[in-house]
């Protein structure tokens, strides 16, 4: 038979009921629609003391209003009221609803007044970021000097730029810190959204928005570039040497004058500004 409503089923119910069936991408007829999470409870925003279904649902409606002023985002440890969509009844933030027993979520962290059933996605708290993560905890470190959780792989090899993630997407203008969407990190240390990344990439965009060093080992486009320079010769008139500044190595020097490009003999890359017109 069918799992029923709690107004059928009346009395305290095993802590998995309705596990994954409420929130994202549950089935419309427990009327929960929710984008983000799965979740057994709704939350009440202290801010305007409504119901939603979890702050990113809150946080779009608020940012959706025709008024400015009226434009919010709440703040997740605020929270102190929680509905249980299993038998409605409204409590106090915990995991287990205090009338039918059920678990509200299968991961809980009373911090950040956080649930979620879909627990495959190894959510962990991170007392330095103040704040829930997923991937678990094992895959990642918390670096001080960026002031996020990066992952393991690149503990001894990540160029720290201070609290490079405490800021907004260069490219979308999205605040990076708890955003939840997957974020690239870059060789030169700053981060940015890793869709936003792929969208520059697919213009053949491979500077860093912010300080203008090449994004990734393109060293193979370089190549191409020496070999199209070599194969093309400039006219007399514009055989001549100018000034330029590397964006990769901050080196200056000489460099032939292309209409390619103009390569730093310091890194070999390509990606460099002209710093004044030919001496002659």
């Amino acid at each position: 038979m069918e799992e029923q409503d709690s107004a059928a089923r009346p009395g305290t119910k095993a802590k998995d009921f309705g596990k994954l069936k409420h929130g994202a991408r549950a089935r419309a007829r427990f009327g929960v629609r929710c984008e983000h999470y799965r979740r057994r409870c709704k939350i009440r925003a202290p801010c305007c003391n409504q119901l939603f279904p979890c702050r990113h649902c809150h946080n779009e409606a608020a940012s959706s209003l025709s008024n400015p002023n009226d434009r919010h985002e709440l703040v997740r440890q605020d929270v102190k009221q929680v509905l249980c969509l299993i038998c409605n009844t409204e409590q106090q933030v915990a995991r287990v609803c205090s009338n039918c027993g059920v678990n509200m979520g299968e991961y809980f962290c009373d911090m950040c007044k956080f649930y979620d059933d879909e627990t495959e996605k190894g959510q962990f708290h991170c007392q330095q970021c103040g704040i829930c993560r997923v991937g678990g905890r094992e895959n990642f470190f918390h670096c001080k000097k960026c002031g996020s959780c990066y992952p393991v792989g690149i503990r001894d090899n990540h160029s720290c730029v201070e609290n490079s993630m405490k800021n907004f997407c260069p490219v979308c203008y999205e605040y990076l810190f708890d955003s939840i969407k997957a974020t690239k990190i870059l060789k030169c240390g700053h981060t940015m959204h890793m869709d936003c990344f792929d969208d520059m990439k697919k213009q053949n965009m491979y500077r860093c928005p912010i300080c203008s060093k090449t994004m990734g080992d393109i060293s193979v486009f370089w190549k191409l570039l020496d070999e199209e320079i070599e194969a093309t010769a400039m006219p007399e008139e514009y055989r001549y040497e100018v000034s330029i500044l590397c964006n990769d190595c901050n080196n200056t020097g000489k460099a032939c004058f292309h209409i390619l490009g103009h390569k730093c003999h310091h890194c070999n890359s390509y990606n460099t500004r002209r710093l004044s017109a030919p001496d002659n």
